[in-house]
Formats: structure tokens, C-alpha cells, sequence
């Protein structure tokens, strides 16, 4: 009998043995990847936010789906040095660019724009199997090593200034009047075309399913001026006061066009692998071309160009269901733009050896299980690093201090006293009173965070 047994045992583990290659498990797959930064958006313009003026259907369907941050910050006030910073990781002081790129007119050797040597996420994604595009607003440099193809995109389909028309492609700031439409360094014309829905096309056809994931940096050019919103929702709008009227149109078409790529993504079944990422790059703009305003920061003191809260704490979202991310959940711990490439690179095991000294932290814990923030302090500036009147800021747990602080929308004014603006966020969100005189010994400590840190800045320049 026992011989029976073992003549039975034998035959079944050949039996196992025959069958086991084809039960190996499959490797998993790589997630997609997509970035989404919109423009001048402001600090609660989603109704997920808050909101209750406004039609934002589609990203707050993302929020939905994911987890939405309270407490984000970009890395700085204004265009350029907000987009070095989540490119990098890095403050921008760090990423090498101090302020708004030149345009080429005014910068005919190419001096202006984030150094070459600076490690972008395309550079970290592609070397890892990605292929990587942008699609939208660049603004980050004008010489070829300083274009997106010189800065590790395999394509690019955008504008590579500031601001365009977005029916004519023209720059929209001063003259020289100049055309700016290009596909990688070659310029296109599709005049009367509606650039948004020039997104949306070279989205869809770039983010096909394919052998490789995608990598997708898509610097949606919105709600930035020119106010050009399509014509339906500028009706839907209509019982609005202007600006908010044509700031609205504007949001909710773009808000539109992101429902248009995830409807994509869905229909060709990559939606649930797919990391997506958003958020504004700083505050709404209060500019002349804004119609002065628009955009709606809720109690948050200032606008775009501010580093009060109005001007630095955005909206920021991250979605992907195959990866597990909670679904629906709001996180109020502080986290910034820096974070995203560290946090991009540990969701897909992506080695971060090439992209060094980072001042951004993986928030996978404060993520998925809403742990603390990594930071212990986040620092703010602009501007050329050894003048001493440009605006800076440093946050340490609840406490900030302003430098030269600035409000565009003239909600809140400065004296000579305020030069140095201590504000406790958990005790006053709104930052309308300089605690300077009642902290002096905290006011010294974040003056001095801010002093070492820039002396790091200016020491490293002069190499």
C-alpha cells in the first residue's frame, strides 16, 4: 500500500512540476504617469475646494478618486521658478533659476532659463523604460539644451514662452509680437485653432497604449491670461460678476479638457495605472491682463507674485486606483511641489541615484497612511539672491515669516515695520497681524533658518 502512496505522490508531483512555468505570475506592469499643472488657478477654484460658483466637474471626479491635499504649496509665487521647482524637486534658488525666463528677444545668448545640468522628471522616467512628453506651456529656457527635447523629453507640442493668444499662437505679453506654437523645436502654425483642444489631440495620441508607459508632463496653459473660456460657458456664467465671469469660463473649460483625457484613458483601459498628479502652479494672477482678479483664495491673503498663502498654497491632487491610493480622502498635513518626483519615483520603483540633493520628501506614508509631514521647514524666494529686498519666506511647523512681504490684491498692507512678517497659520490663517513684536525669539529663529539657507545659495553661486 505504502508503495501505491508513493507511486501516486510521484505522479502528482510531475504533474506539478509540468505545470508550474505556466502558472509563474505575471510581472507587474509599470504605472503611467501623468503631471497635470494648470496656470495661475487659484487657492480654492475647484469645488472640491469649495467652491460652490463654479462647474469643475472632472477634477473634482480626480479628487474623488484620489487623495487631495490643504496644505500644498508650489515652490514659488510665479511662473517660471514654480515649474523648475516641481520639475526638480528642488527650491528653484536651488534648481538654478531665480525668477521669470527672458524672452529670447531681450535674451538674444540664451543666458536665461533652468540650467541644462538640472535633472527634470523626463531625464529620471526615461532612462527607466518611459517615454515622455510635454504637452502645453513651457517657459523654462529658449536655447536648444534648454528646451524640453535638451531637458529629456522624447517630444514636445507647446508654447515655449510665458503666455499665448490661444487662437492665433502669438505671445500675449509685449512686442515684438511673436509667433509661438512648436512641435519639439520646430514651429507649426494652426492658426484659428483652439490650442486646449490642441492639447487634448496630441494627449490622446501620445498617451496610446503602448509596449512602454508614458511619462506626461502636461503644463496646461489655464487659467492664465488671455480669458478666452469657450462661448457655452460663458453663458452658462452669465449672472456672474466680471472678472470672475471670464476667469469661470476659463476654468471650467479647461476643467473640461481634463475630462476629455481621462475620458481617453478610460475608454483604452489605462486609466486605473495611471498616476496623475495635479495641481496650479501658484496663485491666481491679479494683473492688468487678469481683468485685475478673478480667481478666489477663500480667507488667504494675496495673489500670484505674493508669498502669502494666496500666493503659494494651491490646489494638488494624486489619483491612481490600481496602486491602492486611498479614494476620496483629504490630507491637511504640508507638503509642496518639491515632493512630487521623489513621491513619483517611489510609486514606481524608479531609481532616484541620478537626482541628487533634493529638497522634496516621498509622501507615500502621509498618503497612504496619513502619517506626518516629512517637513520640518520649506523655504520661499525670488529674484536675484543678493538683493536684499525681494520677497522671501520660511515656514517652520505653524509659524512663517515674510520677507518684504507683498499683497497684489492690496487686501493687506505693509509698513517699513513689516519687513520682517511673523504669522502663526494655525492661529491666523488669514496673516492679517505681524506677530514680530510678541515672538521676537521666534522671529529670530526662522530669520536665521532663512539666513543660513541663502548663505548656502549664494556660496555655491560663487563657485
Amino acid at each position: 500500500m505504502k508503495q501505491v502512496n508513493y507511486l501516486i505522490a510521484s505522479f502528482l508531483a510531475g504533474l506539478i512540476a509540468c505545470e508550474a512555468p505556466s502558472e509563474k505570475a505575471p510581472e507587474s506592469v509599470p504605472p503611467n504617469i501623468l503631471v497635470i499643472l494648470t496656470d495661475d488657478q487659484g487657492t480654492l477654484d475647484l469645488n472640491s475646494y469649495g467652491s460652490t460658483d463654479l462647474a469643475t466637474p472632472n477634477l473634482d471626479r480626480l479628487a474623488a478618486a484620489g487623495v487631495r491635499f490643504t496644505q500644498f504649496y508650489s515652490v514659488a509665487p510665479v511662473c517660471s521658478p514654480s515649474r523648475a521647482g516641481l520639475l526638480t524637486g528642488k527650491y528653484n534658488y536651488n534648481a538654478g533659476l531665480y525668477g521669470n525666463v527672458d524672452t529670447p528677444n531681450n535674451d538674444p545668448e540664451g543666458k536665461s532659463g533652468m540650467p541644462t545640468e538640472q535633472v527634470t522628471m523626463a531625464e529620471l522616467f526615461k532612462p527607466a523604460g518611459y517615454r515622455t512628453a510635454l504637452i502645453g506651456k513651457w517657459h523654462l529656457g529658449h536655447t536648444p539644451e534648454k528646451l524640453p527635447n535638451g531637458q529629456g523629453f522624447d517630444y514636445f507640442f507647446g508654447h515655449q514662452r510665458g503666455c499665448i493668444d490661444n487662437y492665433s499662437h502669438f505671445f500675449f505679453w509685449n512686442g515684438p509680437n511673436l509667433h509661438d506654437l512648436y512641435q519639439n523645436e520646430q514651429e507649426i502654425y494652426r492658426e484659428g485653432e483652439f490650442f486646449g483642444d490642441l492639447m487634448v489631440e496630441e494627449l490622446t495620441q501620445f498617451t496610446q497604449a503602448g509596449e512602454n508607459p508614458f511619462f506626461v508632463y502636461w503644463a496646461i496653459n489655464m487659467p492664465h491670461y488671455p480669458y478666452q473660456g469657450r462661448a457655452s460657458w460663458l453663458e452658462h456664467y452669465a449672472e456672474l460678476e466680471s472678472p470672475r465671469r471670464e476667469y469661470a469660463a476659463f476654468i471650467s473649460t479647461m476643467d473640461e479638457l481634463v475630462g476629455n483625457v481621462l475620458d481617453h484613458l478610460e475608454q483604452s483601459g489605462q486609466l486605473d495605472n495611471t498616476i496623475i498628479v495635479f495641481q496650479s502652479d501658484h496663485g491666481h494672477s491679479a494683473e492688468e491682463r487678469a481683468y485685475f482678479g478673478g480667481g478666489n483664495a477663500g480667507p488667504y491673503a494675496g495673489a500670484k507674485f505674493s508669498m502669502l498663502e494666496g500666493g503659494i498654497r494651491v490646489p494638488a491632487i494624486i489619483s491612481w486606483p490600481q496602486g491602492g491610493i486611498p479614494q476620496g480622502e483629504v490630507r491637511e498635513q504640508w507638503a509642496g511641489a518639491v515632493d512630487w518626483l521623489p513621491t513619483l519615483a517611489d510609486l514606481a520603483q524608479v531609481d532616484l541615484a541620478q537626482a541628487s540633493d533634493l529638497d522634496g520628501f516621498s509622501l507615500r506614508k502621509v498618503i497612504f497612511e496619513n502619517s506626518s509631514s516629512p517637513h520640518e521647514t520649506m523655504f520661499w524666494a525670488t529674484g536675484n539672491p543678493e538683493v536684499t529686498t525681494n520677497s522671501w519666506a520660511v515656514r517652520k511647523g505653524d509659524w512663517k515669516l515674510l520677507g518684504n512681504p507683498r499683497d497684489p490684491t492690496k487686501e493687506l498692507s505693509f509698513s517699513e515695520s513689516d519687513s520682517l512678517y511673523l504669522v502663526n497659520l494655525e492661529m491666523d490663517e488669514t496673516e492679517s497681524k505681524n506677530l514680530a513684536n510678541e515672538h521676537p525669539e521666534i522671529l529670530e529663529e526662522l530669520r536665521r533658518l532663512h539666513a543660513d539657507w541663502l548663505a548656502e545659495i549664494l556660496a555655491r553661486r560663487a563657485k
